[in-house]
């Protein structure tokens, strides 16, 4: 059984370290129990981002259902 690594400190990190795993696997270079360990990761890792996500969107929804009376304006970016 591979050893757990420590959690990333943050959702960026745990993208890139994802990604990197991404290619590792597809490059198909890996031989099979090692491809299984990087897989493995991936998955905690992506279930690790995807806890992050959920926990920023509460965040926001608590944010904006404080403030009722403050109007929501649809983002449109400066032009450069």
């Amino acid at each position: 059984m591979p050893k757990k690594a420590a959690p990333p400190a943050n959702f960026e990190t745990a993208l890139a370290e994802l990604e990197q795993i991404v290619a590792r696997l597809e490059s198909g270079e890996l031989p099979l129990e090692d491809a299984l360990n990087e897989f493995e990761q991936g998955v905690q890792l992506a279930r690790q981002g995807q806890q992050k996500l959920q926990q920023a969107e509460q965040r926001v929804q608590i944010l904006l259902d404080s403030d009722s009376e403050a109007p929501l304006q649809p983002f449109t970016p400066e032009a450069e």
